[in-house]
Parts: C-alpha cells; structure tokens; sequence
C-alpha cells in the first residue's frame, strides 16, 4: 500500500476500503504525470497549499514526502516564510512550526 506511516484513521481507510485507496492514489499519480512539473517542484506546491489551507496533516505528509524527493530544510522553511504575505502570519508560522516538528523527526 504506502511505505509511509499513516494517521490511523488512514490506515483504517486502506486496511478497510483498499480499492478506494487505491483508486485515490491512481489519480494522484496520473495528476502528476500530467503536467511538466518535477517531482520536487510539485512536492513544494502541494507542501504550499496545505500551509495555504492550514491541514496540519497535510503540511507533515507533505514536508517527509518532499525530503525524500530531495528538498532540504531550508527549501522547505522557505515555502512557509512565502506564506506570510500571502496567507498571513498565523498560518505561515503554523506552517513552519509543522514543518520544523517533521524536521526534528530526521535529525
């Protein structure tokens, strides 16, 4: 299914309705083949919307997904510090704090 560790009412989704899961992460993959953005281009997007829309989850997922895509801390803290004049300063440091909470995680 995923190498990733899920939030366990993910996994729950996977382990209990493994064709949608499956079909999720189809549509994921075929969005990505889509375009002409790569991997890491596409990893600092998704990481900058999730800050946008304030998903804690999502904002983590997205910070291991892009370390492993070969981002570095500093590319990923600056996505957040885009953020404040876009979304504002609440968000964006929410952002951060998230972002640097996955990051301890490596060290």
């Amino acid at each position: 299914m995923t190498d990733e560790i899920l939030p366990d009412i993910v996994q729950r989704l996977v382990d209990e309705q493994s064709a949608v899961w499956a079909a999720y992460n189809e549509l994921g993959k075929a969005i990505a083949e889509a375009g002409p953005l790569d991997a890491k281009t596409e990893r600092l997007i998704k990481l900058a919307l999730s800050i946008g829309a304030g998903l804690e989850g999502a904002v983590r997922s997205h910070t291991r997904r892009g370390l492993k895509a070969g981002l570095n801390k500093e590319e990923l803290e600056h996505v957040a510090l885009l953020g404040i004049t876009t979304v504002g300063w609440p968000r964006a440091i929410a952002g951060l704090s998230w972002i640097e909470a996955e990051l301890a995680k490596t060290d």
